[in-house]
């Protein structure tokens, strides 16, 4: 996608391109991060709302009208016990209700060229690892800047999970340098398979996002990807017989050693 400052629109043009998806057979659609709204950060507080609230509503009913598992990549989460929005990626499942919801605990303060993003500022940060049972699968969620924590990511594979979320509005410049690396590097160390949406566009704060949806199997060999530019729909049919294949030719959860420290 390539959302902008009208939250409204943005809905409403997440739910069409769902409808898209599973017009083409899709049973599970994952959206990218912050998919409702990418304006002002001075707006976050104001346009964030408790769940579901009105970015989720309408893809609860598409959900269970359509039957089919949906990540709603991010939306802005009010909690009364938080004093700024929550960045919250939400599992909705088949029968359209909320099956997982992960608020991101990694919050991308950085400086890039004249620019730079807070997130800390405007956001509270997550602290709970999250995964759950989905399409004959476990799935783990993640958000965007956590793909540059990978502890976090053997932590979801301690658990099991064959599959990894990671919907992102990754900015151009590091996208272009570390997206595809990263994406492919969480899934070989943890042999799962990662699907990872994302943003492109102008993001907030004038930075443009890099886009480049990947699907990434557990080899590291990539399935589909999407251009930089523009909003597209990429699929790809996920064996789940190749997650036993990998993991048995290559046994290196098994075979992992903790170090010990002195």
């Amino acid at each position: 996608m390539a959302s902008g400052p009208d939250k409204q629109q943005n809905i409403q043009h997440a739910v069409d391109l769902v409808k898209k998806a599973t017009d083409n057979g899709a049973t599970l659609v994952a959206l990218p991060e912050t998919f409702d709204y990418r304006g002002v950060s001075s707006a976050l507080s104001s346009i964030a709302e408790p769940l579901p609230g009105t970015a989720l509503e309408p893809l609860l009913c598409l959900a269970a009208e359509r039957e089919v598992w949906i990540l709603a990549g991010s939306v802005h989460e009010q909690d009364a016990d938080a004093s700024m929005p929550y960045n919250t990626s939400v599992l909705i499942d088949p029968r359209g209700g909320i099956a997982a919801a992960y608020r991101k605990m990694h919050l991308f303060d950085i400086t890039i060229g004249d620019r730079s993003v807070d997130e800390s500022s405007h956001y509270t940060a997550g602290t709970d690892v999250v995964y759950a049972e989905a399409a004959g699968m476990r799935v783990g969620l993640t958000i965007c800047y956590d793909i540059r924590f990978p502890e976090l990511y053997r932590r979801l594979a301690d658990f099991g999970v064959d599959l990894v979320f990671i919907p992102s509005s990754f900015t151009a410049p590091t996208g272009e340098a570390h997206w595809e690396i990263l994406v492919r590097a969480r899934a070989i160390e943890n042999q799962c398979f990662v699907v990872a949406p994302g943003q492109a566009g102008m993001g907030a704060g004038g930075i443009a996002t890099y886009g480049n949806s990947i699907i990434v199997d557990p080899w590291g060999r990539v399935l589909a990807r999407a251009p930089q530019e523009g909003e597209h729909i990429i699929s790809a049919e996920l064996d789940l017989g190749e997650l036993t294949d990998v993991r048995e030719r290559l046994p290196a959860l098994h075979n992992r050693q903790l170090p010990a420290f002195r």
